[in-house]
């Protein structure tokens, strides 16, 4: 549980909300339906328009790393690393097949099955390189999404505004219900601004950084297959490892 995203979120809205508050306001005043309708459901439509319901759904499911992120990579992936060098120094690349008919990770049992195979140590890097960047290619493209809302979302809000205020046109002859197209109004900007600069931005920021942190693990997994396929030795891979942390 990622307790400084919870925590930032609380932070940045509760921000407002005191705000708000000291101000003399009233903070059921930013409770708009309205608003919220016009600048939630906005934004998601020209998410979707721009990005295509595949990327919409990778970037929706990617969220949960915010509150939970992906566990260390290259902690567990060291210790494998030894094992794997260890082996194949001791009993030969072919001993490393029992590692890959246990392997998890699609892209480490592709690695491992690589070397077995026999193939060549220029090979083995070409194929995980496209390998990666295939996964970073559409990660990014899900990532997106959030980038996406968080520069739709003050746009949307400011036609919210301009619809409140137009029903406020509509209506100066009653002046008892210019008050709510006014609320309607003003509160969609800050439902806009808001929601693109306390969340979705941040969490564009945020799943970057783990997709980058994901892409060096496998950068790093490559280049230890290719120090393995060569006969290099512990010392060697070992010296390669620590430079990616």
């Amino acid at each position: 549980m990622d307790w400084a995203s919870l925590g930032g979120l609380f932070l940045g809205l509760s921000a407002l909300l005191l705000g708000q508050h000291l101000e003399g306001g009233h903070v059921g005043s930013l409770l708009q339906p309205a608003a919220f309708v016009v600048v939630f459901a906005g934004t998601v439509g020209a998410v979707l328009l721009q990005s295509g319901m595949g990327n919409f759904l990778r970037g929706v499911a990617m969220a949960r790393w915010i509150i939970a992120p992906p566990k260390d990579g290259f902690a567990a992936a060291s210790l494998q690393i030894q094992a794997w060098s260890a082996t194949a120094r001791r009993e030969g690349l072919l001993s490393l097949e029992r590692f890959q008919e246990s392997a998890r990770d699609p892209f480490v049992a592709k690695g491992l099955r690589l070397i077995v195979d026999g193939a060549e140590q220029g090979k083995i890097r070409e194929i995980l390189e496209v390998d990666i960047s295939s996964y970073e290619r559409k990660e990014r493209q899900a990532v997106k999404i959030w980038e996406a809302a968080g520069g739709y979302a003050p746009t949307i809000g400011i036609l919210g505004a301009v619809l409140g205020l137009i029903h406020v046109m509509e209506n100066l002859s009653e002046p008892a219900r210019l008050g709510s197209g006014i609320a309607v109004a003003f509160v969609a900007t800050i439902y806009g601004v808001g929601l693109a600069n306390l969340v979705f931005l941040p969490i564009a920021n945020k799943l970057k950084a783990i997709v980058a942190e994901e892409v060096s693990r496998r950068e790093m997994l490559a280049d230890i297959f290719f120090s393995i396929a060569g006969g290099d030795n512990a010392r060697v891979i070992q010296e390669k490892m620590s430079a990616y942390r």
